[in-house]
């Protein structure tokens, strides 16, 4: 057993430290304050290649593995998670069931300008009354004459309202199966199709600088072939897709958890109470001791979960296991961190704060924390 990284992820891991460190961290708190998308900062990473990590060269991609990808998130996302999420969505929803299940032509004309970074993409799966009940799906698309005529709204949508991006896949019921259950495929539309309307952004309590928007299609119109792959294999897609995707929000989740420590750490050396700094008391040296012990649990697990998806070995237990206990990590190390920080934690002025609003979406998005509970217990059943 190697826990070694080789050299390549070990590059990326350090280009996107020193990205973070350099671009994303001095400007975090006025994105938080102002909740504008960080155009200059997401064309920068499209430069460097970040946005197409794990996609081949022939598609416009880095051609690095899946690891060096969540090595990536979590780097990013220790600097902001609004700019981790960008990266995230647009990577593992948007571009990624292209490149899984797309024919040629659709690789060609979409998953190409999404891994240069040209543009960004969306996945289109909550809906309002379909949150954890994803195959509660209600938007429909009925084919008439070649053509998918599409019904219904979405809601949550990452990366769907920016300037850069070029449009959305969606699920939709196209039909029925056998003991009546819905027939789900995948569906992309283009931006600016008619009928296909980007509501205003959420007010959101954290994650504020990211792009995250409800969609409706009123007769939305779009060519019989703009399926991803089969009709019918949306479910069967989206749920391969959330697996991967799972891995990634846990290497986001290790981001913010370890950007909480390095806070704290920091401010308990400089925080003197009693004639010395708080880091000397034992109280303050347990906490942080914790902290630094579930992050690094939460890392190997996501590691772990990574590597089997890069060994074409089952997954989807150590993915769900990964994103529960990384993200419930990351929500204790941001409470301690503003325990540490006392008074000053509760003020926007210091990043704990920040962090500490941010972290609560982490147990909710690409599986609740109950969702994945429920994933790891089936398979204790099965």
């Amino acid at each position: 057993m190697d826990f070694t990284l080789n050299e390549e992820q070990l590059a990326i891991r350090s280009t996107c430290r020193e990205f973070a460190e350099q671009e994303i961290q001095p400007i975090a708190e006025q994105m938080d304050a102002t909740g504008l998308f960080p155009y200059a900062v997401i064309r920068q990473m499209g430069e460097l290649g970040l946005l197409g990590l794990p996609f081949p060269e022939e598609y416009g991609g880095a051609g690095a593995d899946f690891l060096s990808y969540c090595l990536a998130i979590e780097e990013i996302s220790r600097g902001d998670v609004s700019v981790g999420i960008t990266m995230e969505a647009h990577t593992s929803l948007g571009a990624t069931p292209f490149y899984l299940f797309g024919n040629q032509q659709q690789k060609e004309q979409y998953l190409i300008p999404l891994a240069r970074g040209e543009q960004l993409w969306a996945f289109g799966l909550t809906e309002p009354e379909a949150g954890s009940d994803s195959a509660g799906t209600q938007t429909r698309a009925v084919l008439k004459d070649g053509q998918w005529h599409i019904n219904g709204s979405k809601a949550f949508i990452t990366n769907a309202g920016t300037d850069m991006t070029s449009g959305v896949t969606i699920t939709a019921v196209t039909g029925s199966l056998p003991a009546g259950r819905k027939e789900i495929t995948n569906i992309i539309v283009p931006k600016g199709t008619a009928g296909y309307n980007i509501g205003n952004p959420y007010k959101k309590m954290g994650w504020k600088a990211s792009d995250t928007c409800p969609l409706s299609f009123e007769d939305c119109v779009v060519p019989e072939e703009n399926i991803l792959g089969q009709r019918g294999d949306g479910f069967k897609q989206f749920m391969y897709i959330l697996d991967a995707g799972r891995v990634a929000i846990a290497a986001l989740s290790v981001g913010l958890a370890q950007a909480c420590l390095d806070e704290a750490l920091s401010y308990a050396k400089q925080r003197k109470q009693f004639g010395q700094p708080i880091s000397k008391f034992q109280a303050i040296q347990f906490k942080l001791a914790d902290m630094d012990t579930e992050i690094e649990l939460a890392r190997l697990m996501y590691y772990k979960a990574a590597w089997l998806h890069m060994q074409d070995k089952p997954y989807t237990r150590e993915a769900s296991m990964a994103k529960l206990f990384a993200s419930e990590t990351a929500k204790r190390a941001a409470d301690q961190a503003v325990q540490i920080h006392g008074g000053y934690g509760f003020m926007d002025e210091y990043p704990v704060s920040r962090y500490w609003r941010n972290v609560k979406i982490n147990e909710i998005g690409e599986g609740t924390s109950e969702v994945q509970r429920i994933v790891i217990a089936k398979h204790l059943l099965s």
